[in-house]
């Protein structure tokens, strides 16, 4: 009878060890995560502001995680692409993506390649802000917002400006500006700012709306002059010249934002660790310092604050896009 029962003890330890085991192996998973390269997809081509962004913080994000973290570049389609493949990949952690305000503009855009920005994809952190500028070419006759506004006042429609696309964020912004002035401004999109900013340069145009960090090398050349940095507070690269608000407009605030997502159904444990991390290398002297050399500052959320960022940003574009019929390139 004994050796009956303690074959007994021992057939009913087995599956109850065997329960727990299976009890206990998510917890361990999210205890020892990551374990294999992590890979950052963006939606540019390398070398731009977004680019530089998802460089600098990946690299940090590394050492902290003691894994490599390699960003792997996807351009197209105003990073819908991306967006997609971002969406299609497992919800593991191993793949995020830094994007930019067009997760939340795109879909209002573009109809091929239908997501719901509130839906398919987990927010991690927003990482930075970078300010859209409005600048002139510095033998324009438009030196400053107001005569920006006076003339476009006395007639609607004379004054072109060039973006890097239609319904990019700078595109956005300055419609934004200009209904809140009372102005009607004529848009010429380009594909990119390079190009954009090319043709101010040679005269073609006398505006261009791009983040701050495409205009320094030109500024600092003289070939460019910055009318306002459409922020709430002035940009260290740029500190002589006025905000938006400073030029006769407060209230009205526009920038270029990045932050990080995940495929629908990530973990909460994994988009924890991740968020953490990211803190983490945003809080490093090295990392907010190359930042702020781009004109970018540093804004970590926590994935709540994040929802409610691309929430509001998604109804505003729409508003602006529905009531202005902006169309994608």
């Amino acid at each position: 009878m004994a050796f009956r029962f303690r074959t007994m003890i021992r057939a009913v330890a087995v599956p109850a060890a065997a329960i727990l085991a299976l009890a206990i192996a998510p917890a361990a998973m999210g205890q020892v995560y990551p374990t294999r390269p992590i890979r950052i997809l963006v939606g540019f081509a390398p070398g731009g502001a977004m680019d530089i962004v998802a460089r600098t913080v990946g690299e940090k994000m590394s050492a902290i995680l003691g894994q490599p973290v390699v960003v792997e570049n996807k351009p197209g389609a105003a990073s819908n692409i991306a967006i997609r493949l971002l969406i299609d990949s497992p919800p593991d952690g191993y793949t995020v993506m830094l994007v930019a305000n067009g997760l939340t503009a795109n879909p209002l855009l573009y109809t091929q390649q239908p997501f719901d920005p509130n839906r398919d994809v987990v927010p991690i952190s927003l990482v930075a802000r970078l300010p859209v500028v409005i600048a002139a070419n510095a033998s324009s006759d438009i030196s400053t917002l107001q005569k920006l506004v006076e003339t476009s006042k006395v007639r609607p429609g004379s004054v072109s400006y060039a973006t890097p696309g239609s319904g990019s964020t700078p595109h956005l912004a300055v419609e934004l500006f200009a209904r809140a002035a009372g102005i009607s401004l004529t848009h010429v999109p380009y594909k990119g700012g390079a190009p954009a900013i090319a043709d101010v340069l040679g005269g073609q145009l006398p505006l261009v709306a791009v983040n701050a960090v495409e205009v320094l090398p030109h500024v600092k050349a003289g070939k460019l002059r910055v009318l306002a940095t459409l922020s709430a507070e002035r940009v260290s690269t740029l500190p002589d010249t006025p905000t938006i608000a400073e030029s006769g407009f407060p209230g009205f605030e526009a920038s270029v934002w990045h932050a990080f997502i995940a495929p629908r159904g990530t973990p909460a444990a994994v988009i924890g660790k991740l968020n953490a991390a990211i803190h983490a290398a945003l809080a490093d002297p090295d990392v907010r310092d190359r930042l702020a050399k781009l004109g970018a500052v540093a804004s970590p959320t926590t994935p709540q604050e994040l929802a409610a960022l691309v929430r509001a940003e998604h109804e505003r574009y729409g508003r602006l896009i529905g009531e202005a019929n902006i169309k994608a390139n």
